[in-house]
């Protein structure tokens, strides 16, 4: 007989008042996930950073999660493309030192400073594809929020069009929590196929690129280059950190702005600065929300509720910036002249986000450039009626319509 708890919503319809409903129950709340697996769902910000710090937390299901070891999680369970990687993201101890030294070296400030002009011209490439007449409504997140990060990861990582096309529909479902057992199972089949035809390219015909870098990067003292099964679900973390979380973020930012026009005009009239509403963005609207999953290496006490060990952990990115105990009664308000903005919507300890800079790059020249050119841009429909991605993995719109010029004055009145 299983333990009764809440189900976790798989559609995402309104993540943030799930979350305040789970923190206020307890440190950690055991939840259904798709497939009546269940999981601790942790929505408080001191909570979250202890378990991120926590040597005895995984994010390896191979050798952690008994249920997954034993295979009674089935190979199309609905979100299995999440525990079934061998990346940086799901290792741990000296295996994620290993592969967080290789990959480092293809994620350094210099190649972040010298994919600038890139970003510069993508961006100003898409702004010029966006002119429209005032009447005319344009769905920002197909035609800018989306194509800027995906072609310049796609890009950075040496992949052509039809692999960028063919990678783009697999992280779109991978993200989405309502698939079914089989969508779930022919995601990853489909996904590693691309991508050892890419590894393989690559080899053949090695670029300057991230995927490049990779096969050929060695680390002598902890055991040499990365394996195949290595290369492949690095690339998959490298694709998911920069691109859905990016497209999310650019999303939820155009959003936060044209709808607060007060703190919108603080920026364009340059008395707040654009990274302080990256901050303030990434802690009120994570574009990450619930990330699948960790695990308890030994039983956990957190403040009377206990983890057993073994259990599943689902750490929300977006509950953690909304905290009231941390943030006060605004918490889930969008504000960029507050004076704390703490977030860890880049991570916390040893899986901290390697692409960081990369991503403030991206935001800063995308935000920027795109309300110089539509300075007037605002939303064609009422806030309310944006709706949210089928996820409780991601924070962010199915679609964000959009005018971005003002209806021009009544020519009467010439």
């Amino acid at each position: 007989m299983h333990d009764r708890c809440p189900v976790l919503d798989p559609s995402g319809r309104d993540i943030h008042a799930e979350a305040d409903r789970l923190r206020a129950q307890a440190p950690a709340v055991k939840v259904e996930l798709p497939g009546g697996v269940h999981a601790w769902s942790v929505n408080s910000y001191e909570v979250i950073k202890q378990l991120l710090l926590d040597r005895n937390v995984t994010k390896n299901a191979r050798n952690h999660w008994p249920k997954f070891i034993n295979g009674e999680i089935p190979p199309d369970w609905e979100m299995i493309s999440w525990v079934a990687m061998d990346n940086m993201v799901t290792a741990y101890g000296k295996h994620l030192v290993r592969l967080r030294r290789l990959i480092s070296k293809a994620f350094t400030a210099h190649r972040t400073e010298m994919i600038r002009p890139r970003v510069e011209k993508l961006v100003d490439q898409l702004l010029d594809g966006l002119a429209a007449e005032p009447d005319e409504v344009v769905d920002l997140r197909e035609k800018f929020c989306y194509p800027l990060p995906a072609l310049l990861i796609a890009d950075l990582i040496g992949m052509t069009e039809e692999q960028r096309v063919q990678t783009a529909k697999a992280m779109d479902l991978m993200v989405d929590t309502t698939v079914s057992p089989e969508q779930a199972q022919a995601i990853l089949n489909g996904w590693r196929t691309a991508m050892d035809e890419l590894i393989a390219s690559k080899r053949r015909n090695p670029g300057e690129d991230i995927a490049s870098d990779l096969i050929a990067a060695r680390d002598d003292e902890n055991g040499g280059q990365l394996t195949d099964t290595e290369l492949t679900d690095t690339i998959f973390a490298i694709l998911g950190a920069g691109s859905e979380t990016t497209i999310n973020f650019l999303d939820n930012a155009v959003t936060a702005l044209v709808t607060h026009p007060d703190q919108l005009e603080l920026v364009l009239s340059g008395q707040v600065g654009w990274d302080e509403v990256i901050d303030e963005v990434l802690r009120v609207q994570c574009p990450l929300a619930s990330l699948p999953l960790r695990y308890a290496v030994t039983d956990i006490e957190l403040d009377g509720v206990t983890i057993p060990q073994g259990d599943p952990i689902l750490i929300n990115y977006a509950a953690a910036g909304r905290d009231p105990a941390l943030h006060g009664d605004s918490a889930g308000e969008f504000d960029i002249t507050r004076e704390n903005k703490e977030h860890i919507s880049f991570g916390h300890g040893p899986h901290y986000c390697l692409g960081a800079g990369i991503a403030r790059l991206v935001a800063t020249i995308g935000l920027s450039r795109l309300f110089d050119r539509f300075p007037q841009l605002r939303l064609a429909v009422p806030e309310e009626e944006l709706q949210p991605l089928p996820t409780f993995i991601m924070n962010g719109h199915r679609a964000l319509p959009v005018r971005l010029t003002a209806a021009p004055a009544d020519a009467t009145a010439a």
